[in-house]
């Protein structure tokens, strides 16, 4: 084919899928710019919450190529959240879930400020939960609805002052479900009792724990004494026991489709949190598919020896045919890495 011919290929082929974003942007009738949903009060590069939004954050968060994340909810007005002592909090009609991921310019001088590169908002309509990312434009003044997703550049300065760079992904919204599905809907993954039972910092000198603080507010009913609440301990508390640490880092990270009800079934590899048995958590389990993917190795942990642990070797992987997680990662995760070495190696 000649140059010319290609070119004139690309561009239609450019144009096609440009006039399918705009078409889904209309079809879907979302607001086309994040501001407009009116979650953030003053300039929403500032990420301050209106006062109908609460701010949140997960004892042990999941891992997304180092971003920080901010999250709010905002629940209709009159309307509580249902309590549930294993899964995600039962959310009403109406609820938006939102999460903000950026970078530290410098992770060692908090005043250089920071990049905002997405937020994504979760609608939990009557039909089911959407999944909106919306993309920020390079001025921090606004984020676009983007239902393509897209890829950016972004650079910063670890701890240790060192420069990195990575061409950060941002999911489609058929992406989204990959993660966020369970037997087949669409479902918020982080928001449970375990991940909120935990104190967070509301500013003003006001510290409280976050389930407290929704049962204060009037926004969650049924809500047990806090003694019988779980809560999983954040990963990268050294204070915490390492079986517990690798336990919650594997929950967070891969059990929302490694669960008997998650994408990952099939493969009888069960990572959720309270989870006993040890087959099914991986020790000297066998994959169902072996392949380049299983590296060659038997079995999915062999205890002490994480060097020929299936379930090692796909988190230290950055290729996509073997890498784990699948989505939401592009750079492998030293700390999380190193965690369920040393776990593997405690057994």
């Amino acid at each position: 084919m000649k140059k010319g011919c290609i070119t004139c290929l690309l561009l239609i082929c450019a144009g096609f899928l440009m006039s399918i974003d705009q078409s889904s942007k209309k079809e879907f009738n979302y607001p086309e710019h994040l501001s407009e949903f009116g979650f953030f009060t003053g300039p929403i590069k500032d990420q301050i919450p209106a006062a109908d939004v609460v701010p949140y954050a997960l004892n042990s968060p999941l891992f997304s190529d180092y971003a920080y994340k901010l999250r709010f909810i905002r629940l209709p007005k009159g309307t509580q959240v249902a309590y549930r002592s294993d899964e995600v909090l039962n959310f009403p009609v109406g609820t938006s879930i939102v999460k903000t991921f950026y970078y530290k310019n410098d992770e060692q001088q908090e005043k250089k400020g920071r990049r905002i590169i997405e937020t994504r908002v979760l609608i939990h309509e009557a039909k089911g939960w959407v999944a909106l990312p919306y993309i920020w434009n390079e001025a921090q003044t606004e984020a676009t609805l983007e239902v393509a997703g897209g890829t950016q550049m972004v650079a910063w300065k670890d701890k240790e002052g060192q420069k990195k760079s990575l061409e950060y992904f941002i999911p489609n919204m058929n992406q989204c479900k990959g993660c966020h599905e369970k037997n087949g809907i669409m479902t918020p993954i982080g928001p449970s009792a375990r991940q909120l039972n935990g104190e967070f910092n509301y500013g003003n000198q006001v510290q409280e724990n976050q389930l407290a603080h929704w049962k204060n507010r009037g926004m969650i009913e049924s809500l047990p004494e806090a003694k019988d609440i779980p809560k999983m301990p954040n990963y990268s508390d050294i204070s915490v026991g390492l079986a517990d640490r690798a336990k919650a880092y594997l929950d967070v990270n891969c059990a929302h489709c490694h669960n008997p009800k998650g994408p990952a079934q099939s493969s009888g590899l069960f990572l959720h949190w309270n989870n006993t048995d040890p087959t099914s958590l991986g020790i000297m389990k066998s994959p169902v598919a072996a392949g380049r993917g299983s590296g060659n190795f038997a079995h999915d942990i062999v205890p002490g020896k994480p060097e020929i642990s299936i379930l090692h070797y796909r988190m230290a992987s950055t290729d996509p045919g073997v890498m784990m997680p699948e989505l939401g990662r592009r750079l492998a995760h030293k700390e999380g890495i190193d965690l369920i070495e040393k776990w593997i190696k405690s057994m």
